[in-house]
């Protein structure tokens, strides 16, 4: 069916209920009991008589009238001139009629025991409104989803939520991502609700499909459990970890604390996770719909107590998921993790070890690329030597980058700091530093990295700062805690919008426009 006949469809179905309507509420005012063909099931002077046929002493039939008056009215004005509150307003209206019918259709079924045919014929009517709404205003179906899971996530779960560990939550979380991630149904009803296609947003990186610039960072699915979902909410591309070579349980609770006055998240989780091998054996032969990336650190133990060692321990890491033949898309070697034993002694964000790292890394010959989590509690001087080390290195990006070390930041609330002896912060703590390490890197290297913004991350206007200062893509976490699930799928609908009205036809003529 060709599109631009949709809404005149929506018109003649939404005049056709409203004739109905009026005829029953006509009909009801003049005392007049119909006889719509009466038999075993149909009856329709039972279904107007009875009890269910007024609601306070007002006619079914007459908020009919009312409903398709205004649905009429809605849809005249969508015709004669396109606005997006106004196709808001008819996918409300017509989720309002097909609820409403469903629960008299079930009254009729269920209660009454006989059904009025003028009353199926609106049913039906309304059934096949939001169907035909659904499908023709596609993307103020996902925006209106998006704000009522939006709002009803930071009004109420969000304060169930907020009572509960926050490291229990998270593990839940994960747990109930791979059950959804393995419902195709599931997958299915969310991506009809939050995924929608952005040709603006695409862009084609290092050889790599992105469906849009946003992702999820690493240090959240640690576990390999959420691939297979996070598709249906809209994300772009997401990595896997951070994953060590052998196993570590976590560094002594707490290990994860929320500071909602801050915006940030306390982490002191030390590279948790289950070791490469029984990683590599969740992913190998699995396909993925959106690129998938893998986050490699040094194993947290305290064995690893020299440079050689720890050095070895990653490129063993590495060398297991190659081995894997895994159809990941990318690495990222994380340097800057500030909750490991031996941190002091055994670094990887000094120019000279950094380099030492590298030089083993290189002896790979990886074929994917491979980018680097930066820190973000160094000097200017400092990161621009590290960057430079890189440069001379395989890696072909940089992601700016890792926690807030700084427990005096003015971003953090003491009273909230206080509350945990060890650890560092996510979120908005990490967001003017984050900029400004993406700024330094884009004016000095935009043409040797490709450069991915983490940190802070909370709307598309916080995207799209970090896009203007030179990431090409932009990373998330600590946003979905605070903002809820539809997050990425809200920063992507908005993203757009941004870009239109700074003249660009898609985000990669945006990227680095407030660095010049």
């Amino acid at each position: 069916m060709n599109n631009k006949y949709i809404p005149l469809i929506i018109l003649s179905l939404s005049l056709l209920g409203l004739l109905d309507s009026l005829y029953l509420t006509l009909e009801h005012y003049n005392k007049i009991i119909l006889q719509c063909y009466p038999g075993i099931f149909a009856d329709c002077g039972k279904v107007l008589g009875s009890s269910y046929s007024e609601i306070i002493g007002i006619p079914m039939a007459l908020l009919g009238v009312i409903h398709y008056g205004l649905f009429n009215i809605v849809n005249l004005i969508n015709i004669v001139k396109r606005i997006k509150n106004i196709r808001l307003a008819a996918l409300v209206f017509s989720i309002v009629g097909a609820l409403s019918s469903a629960v008299f259709m079930y009254i009729q079924f269920f209660l009454i025991g006989s059904i009025c045919i003028y009353c199926t014929i609106s049913a039906l009517i309304s059934f096949a409104l939001i169907f035909l709404t659904f499908s023709y205003f596609e993307k103020e179906r996902i925006l209106l989803f998006i704000k009522i899971t939006g709002f009803k996530y930071r009004v109420i779960l969000k304060n169930i939520l907020f009572l509960i560990d926050a490291e229990r939550v998270h593990e839940t979380t994960l747990s109930l991502g791979e059950f959804f991630g393995n419902n195709r149904l599931v997958r299915n009803i969310m991506s009809f609700f939050y995924s929608h296609p952005h040709i603006g947003l695409e862009q084609k990186i290092l050889g790599i499909d992105f469906q849009n610039p946003v992702g999820l960072a690493a240090g959240f699915d640690y576990k390999a459990k959420l691939p297979q979902f996070l598709p249906a909410l809209g994300f772009g591309y997401m990595t896997i970890g951070t994953i060590t070579n052998s196993s570590y349980e976590g560094n002594p609770l707490p290990r994860l604390g929320r500071l909602p006055k801050s915006k940030s998240l306390l982490v002191n989780k030390g590279f948790k996770n289950e070791g490469a091998n029984i990683i590599a054996d969740k992913l190998k032969e699995k396909r993925f719909d959106i690129p998938i990336g893998i986050s490699i650190g040094r194993t947290n133990s305290a064995e690893l107590d020299t440079q050689k060692k720890s050095i070895d321990d990653i490129i063993s890491a590495f060398k297991k998921f190659e081995k894997a033949n895994i159809q990941n898309s990318y690495y990222e070697i994380n340097i800057s993790c500030p909750n490991l034993i031996h941190q002091g002694e055994v670094v990887f964000d000094e120019p000279r070890k950094l380099n030492e790292l590298l030089d083993a890394v290189d002896k790979l010959k990886l074929k994917k690329p491979v980018f680097v989590k930066m820190p973000i509690d160094k000097t200017d001087k400092h990161t621009l030597e590290l960057l430079k080390v890189i440069s001379k290195h395989s890696p072909t990006g940089v992601i700016f980058g890792n926690l807030q070390k700084d427990k005096m930041h003015p971003t953090l609330h003491s009273d909230e700091v206080v509350k945990f002896k060890k650890g560092y912060y996510s979120g908005k703590p990490t967001f003017e530093r984050s900029n400004d390490l993406i700024k330094l890197a884009y004016k000095n290297f935009k043409e040797r990295f490709v450069i991915i913004g983490c940190g802070g991350v909370f709307s598309a206007e916080d995207a799209y700062t970090k896009i203007k200062l030179g990431a090409t893509l932009v990373q998330l976490i600590t946003g979905l805690v605070y903002n809820g699930p539809q997050l990425v799928a809200e920063i992507n609908m908005e993203l757009e919008s941004l870009l239109q009205i700074d003249g660009y036809n898609n985000v990669s003529q945006a990227v680095g426009t407030d660095n010049n």
